[in-house]
């Protein structure tokens, strides 16, 4: 059955020295913080995210899921999943502003995996 989820953005002021803030509608992310500046900087020092950390929590949490989903099919339920993203944001080859990469990296600890099961 499909679901749909929904976020809330708001923005004030130019791109460059204008400021926003994003809501998930579940009240899991209130009035986040965003910024040109976080976003072409990702430096978290102003407590803003960006559109690209948002999207690395996404890629790494439907990726942990997937993967738990896999290696359960496999016979090996995992006990602990890590899954970090890393997104990349910059200049694209073609002209402007874009994402070019998202990374994963993964630790699992499912005893009794091998590759040949996975």
């Amino acid at each position: 059955m499909p679901t749909t989820h929904e976020a809330n953005a708001t923005w004030q002021g130019d791109l460059q020295t204008g400021k926003g803030t994003v809501s998930l509608k579940s009240g899991a992310l209130r009035q986040a913080a965003t910024s040109w500046k976080e976003r072409t900087e990702g430096t978290g020092a102003e407590g803003a995210t960006s559109p690209e950390e948002l999207l690395a929590a996404a890629h790494a949490s439907c990726f942990s899921m997937a993967l738990s989903a896999r290696v359960a099919k496999a016979g090996a339920p995992a006990t602990k999943l890590e899954v970090s993203a890393k997104v990349t944001f910059g200049p694209l080859p073609g002209g402007g502003n874009g994402v070019s990469s998202s990374a994963l990296s993964v630790r699992a600890s499912a005893p009794g995996l091998t590759a040949e099961k996975l």
